[in-house]
């Protein structure tokens, strides 16, 4: 019994590094990505096909079964994940060249508080005051963080980074919605359709000409490998493992690393009223989360 609690306790330690690691992983993505001389849509397109080649050999190597037909509605509704997880990142990537990473990690991170107010008419759930105060939290918040921008320079940045939030609601939506495509099955699925929406914007946009310096290779290849591939297989790997409520509180030390990296590494500062806005919003948006995670258990 004491040999099975030990063994209990190792495997949950482990899931727990797995899933911080996979955070503080997507939580460097944006640093890593301002080291690469290529358009945030190439960056997406290098970054997914690196990523999905990566899982779908280890899915091979795992020797698992493909099941992805057995339930065409759900294989259908992830599908529709993946295309909106490259539109997704592609909006998220414009964002953090045109406003930096710490605004664009911001505004991005509405996007689970839309899924919270959308949930009474998706997924039955009751709207509660909690979940509006976290949403009007996080409204006051977003009104915080960019009052302050330049509306001529940074306008446009704005835009894309709410579009990054409104795409990521939908990406996770959909991804609810195919519950019999779990783990490592899921992320491969859901990030060769994201390679293949953005190959077909790039293709109508400008073909296949990349202008890759020597310089932006190894950034490529450590987003796609390390942050993309292995970060997505740490990821999905913990997650089954550990309680709800953990991944949800530690969930948002991913927006939180990307805030103190991009101070650290790249120099980008916010005033006292946009820190007080980025408390908010994710603030809000835990509190909302928190709360319907506790009602659902």
């Amino acid at each position: 019994m004491q040999t099975e609690r030990a063994i209990h306790t190792i495997n949950i330690n482990k899931a727990y590094l797995k899933y911080i690691a996979s955070l503080l992983l997507f939580g460097s993505n944006g640093i890593i990505a301002s080291y690469i001389a290529l358009s945030s849509y190439e960056i997406v397109f290098t970054r997914t096909l690196i990523g999905s080649l990566f899982l779908a050999l280890v899915f091979i190597l795992s020797k698992q079964k493909a099941q992805f037909f057995l339930n065409k509605s759900h294989l259908l509704y992830l599908t529709i994940s993946g295309v909106a997880m490259g539109a997704s990142w592609m909006f998220l990537y414009e964002a953090y060249a045109r406003i930096g990473v710490s605004i664009a990690t911001l505004a991005y991170y509405c996007g689970p508080v839309i899924i919270m107010i959308l949930s009474p008419l998706l997924f039955k759930e009751k709207m509660t005051g909690t979940k509006l105060l976290g949403f009007l939290a996080v409204l006051v918040g977003m009104l915080c963080v960019t009052g302050q921008l330049s509306r001529e320079s940074n306008s446009f940045g704005l835009i894309y980074g709410i579009l990054a939030a409104v795409t990521y609601a939908i990406m996770v939506i959909s991804n609810k919605k195919a519950a019999s495509i779990t783990g490592i099955a899921n992320s491969m699925w859901q990030l060769m359709i994201s390679f293949i929406t953005v190959g077909i914007f790039i293709l109508l946009k400008q073909g296949f000409t990349f202008h890759m310096t020597s310089e932006s290779l190894i950034p490529i290849l450590i987003l796609g490998i390390v942050n993309t591939g292995i970060g997505c297989y740490l990821y999905f790997s913990s997650i089954g493992t550990l309680p709800v409520q953990s991944v949800a509180i530690c969930g948002y030390l991913e927006p939180l690393s990307a805030l103190t990296f991009s101070a650290v590494l790249l120099g980008e500062k916010l005033s006292f009223v946009q820190i007080v806005g980025a408390l908010l919003i994710l603030g809000g948006a835990a509190f909302g989360e928190l709360f319907r995670q506790k009602k659902l258990i």
